[in-house]
């Protein structure tokens, strides 16, 4: 009798036992499903008033200095070099001589063809003379007959065209004679020499494989850079810009937009834009790369936003409207960015409220309490 009490203590035990512990683990459960439940639900987020602004920003890209004109000079006759007036670093005027050279076939050219304009010129004075002689005999009646003034006529017509030709022969001959000596297009600046005294030069690929001289245009620069797709509506001609360069970093320089290509590089995908540049002390040289600021002011309002506010995800950027204490995720795309904040362009419009904050965490169609 004993031995079946103390069986049956031993069970009821367990049994208050296994009871207690199922009690305990489902409050563990609801007090845990309580707390996740929370957490899914913001208990309130900072927001603000959406509102157009002007967001002006700039950025910074190299750029490179090249001479305003630059130009590589050949001989245009096959010569010899006979004096050269200029060197490397000379800086000359426009039309200033250069370079004088010879060709004695070109001077025996001249003479034959002056000879034979001389000689022509006075086959159509003898020529012009018989015409003119028959000419004024025929007006006596019977004296001459048409025929033989129509020839007169038409050998005095020939003889003036070979003269013409003989007189142009020879210009033709002396035009060449001039191109024995090369004078400076424009002013600038000799940056390289390939010559001296004596040289046997011709036009490119006959006797000079280099050029004679390069000049350079060195007080008007052009400065050369290239924009981004992105940033190109943002630069207008006449604006102005700044730039370094690292042979002078404590100097500051400034260009005004003047030329731009209006087509992108389908390479770099990138707008040609040029600046001018006045380089009367010739501090800057072609050649040098410069880091180059330009401004991206802004023409027209848009909506601009803390960067905090827009949520960069896998399947879309967007801002958190609060519509009705709901959340609610709008597309948009962003613009440029500065100073903390960031252009957006989407579905929204003024007075609209923005989470300050946005997250993945909070899902759209979510219950938010908006807090300002």
């Amino acid at each position: 009798m004993k031995r079946n009490n103390h069986h049956f203590r031993f069970l009821y035990s367990a049994f208050t036992a296994a009871a207690l512990l199922g009690l305990l683990s489902r409050c563990s459960t609801s007090e845990g499903n309580a707390s996740n439940k929370a957490a899914k639900t913001p208990a309130g987020v900072e927001t603000f008033s959406l509102e157009k602004g002007m967001l002006s920003s700039e950025i910074q890209l190299p750029g490179e200095l090249i001479s305003y004109q630059q130009v590589d000079l050949y001989a245009h006759e096959t010569s010899f070099v006979k004096k050269i007036y200029v060197d490397v670093g000379s800086e000359v005027k426009e039309g200033q001589l250069l370079i004088s050279m010879e060709a004695p076939e070109i001077t025996s050219r001249l003479a034959g063809a002056e000879s034979r304009w001389k000689s022509q010129e006075s086959i159509y004075k003898a020529s012009k003379a018989n015409y003119d002689r028959l000419l004024e005999t025929s007006k006596t009646p019977g004296t001459i007959s048409p025929n033989d003034l129509d020839l007169a006529h038409a050998r005095m017509s020939s003889d003036y065209d070979q003269l013409q030709a003989a007189k142009a022969s020879y210009r033709e001959i002396t035009n060449s004679l001039d191109y024995l000596q090369i004078r400076a297009p424009f002013n600038g600046v000799i940056t390289s020499r390939n010559v001296n005294p004596g040289a046997y030069v011709g036009p490119t690929g006959r006797g000079s494989e280099r050029p004679l001289f390069t000049l350079q245009e060195q007080k008007h620069l052009r400065l050369v850079v290239s924009v981004p797709e992105v940033y190109t509506s943002y630069l207008q001609p006449n604006d102005t810009v700044s730039f370094r360069v690292k042979a002078l970093p404590r100097d500051n320089f400034s260009a005004r937009v003047k030329r731009q290509a209006h087509a992108l590089d389908t390479r770099l995908r990138a707008e040609r834009v040029e600046m001018d540049v006045q380089n009367d002390d010739k501090k800057l040289l072609p050649g040098m790369v410069a880091d180059v600021t330009i401004p991206l002011p802004s023409r027209d309002s848009t909506f601009v936003v803390p960067k905090t506010a827009v949520v960069n995800t896998a399947e879309g950027i967007f801002v958190i409207r609060v519509t009705n204490g709901k959340a609610e995720h709008v597309a948009v795309q962003p613009g440029r960015s500065s100073d903390g904040k960031t252009e957006i362009f989407g579905g929204l419009k003024e007075g609209d409220k923005i989470v300050m904050i946005g997250s993945e965490e909070i899902r759209n169609g979510s219950p938010i309490v908006a807090r300002k």
